[in-house]
């Protein structure tokens, strides 16, 4: 018997954990496998209202309390760089990009591993091994490339400052994961990589570079506000990010909306078979 793979998309919805941008809150999101012929599409469309991939699944954050995870991109042709990111482009003068494919070395796990036990040893991929670090990257059924930063050292020998996956959607560049020399944090590679994907996509006229999520209140996503000509899809649509004191609401629990009306006003590709219903499409895990 010959099986196939649905043509509608299953979402499903994660255990509850706790947060790790805001301390007291627990994390839940909204998921679906990206899989088949309507990859691309799926990631395309969904990535617009908000969607992140990793590996082959497409996720939202979907709390039952909190909505502060706000999806973020800069708009290209209306970004300007500040004088701090001036001059951080200018340190990085020697550095060269290489774009390849999605495949992983050990190179890039040696980097990885180096920047993660400094920079985050005690995050959720602090164990991740070389085979999961190669599925991470590989594991991937849209566009995606890898961009490896390179420079001389001392002795003139090429050394792997920083690597950026990222996937190539139809509007823009989505930064899916990045990490660098954590000797050499002086250089702000990490807004670097941002600045450098922020060229690239203007060169080959793409409108958006897509940064994952800005958290208000977390510290850790302090430095998405930085950039110039940043947009949040909050709401159901993408806005300027303008005052960031006026998202303390998003925290509150009446902001949220009910699992099954946040799947029901998803837009997906029109070349699916069929229309989605909250009542035939989620799961809880």
């Amino acid at each position: 018997m010959r099986h196939s793979l649905p043509t509608i998309p299953q979402f499903y919805v994660t255990a509850p954990q706790p947060c790790p941008y805001l301390d007291g809150r627990m994390e839940r999101k909204l998921f679906t496998a990206l899989q088949g012929d309507q990859a691309e599409a799926m990631n395309d469309s969904l990535s617009k209202q908000g969607f992140r991939r990793s590996q082959n699944v497409l996720y939202r954050p979907s709390c039952a309390e909190c909505c502060a995870c706000l999806s973020a991109r800069i708009r290209v042709a209306d970004f300007k760089p500040s004088r701090s990111q001036r001059r951080v482009i200018n340190r990085n003068s020697a550095v060269q990009r290489y774009v390849t494919s999605a495949w992983a070395t050990e190179d890039q796990y040696d980097l990885f591993r180096r920047y993660l036990d400094s920079r985050h040893a005690d995050g959720g991929m602090a164990d991740m091994d070389v085979f999961e670090f190669a599925a991470m990257v590989e594991e991937t059924p849209v566009r995606t490339r890898v961009l490896e930063y390179i420079a001389q050292d001392a002795n003139g020998r090429r050394q792997l400052r920083a690597v950026c996956l990222s996937d190539v959607l139809d509007d823009g560049l989505s930064l899916v994961y990045s990490f660098f020399d954590p000797d050499h944090s002086a250089m702000s590679l990490g807004s670097y990589m941002i600045l450098d994907q922020i060229t690239l996509a203007r060169k080959v006229g793409l409108p958006y570079v897509y940064l994952g999520y800005w958290v208000p209140g977390s510290p850790k996503m302090d430095y998405k506000a930085k950039f110039s000509a940043l947009e949040i899809y909050h709401e159901g649509a993408w806005r300027d990010l303008g005052d960031t004191d006026s998202y303390s609401g998003t925290t509150h629990p009446l902001s949220v909306k009910p699992i099954a009306e946040q799947v029901a006003g998803l837009n997906l590709p029109k070349t699916l078979s069929a229309p989605i219903t909250p009542t035939r499409i989620i799961r809880d895990l």
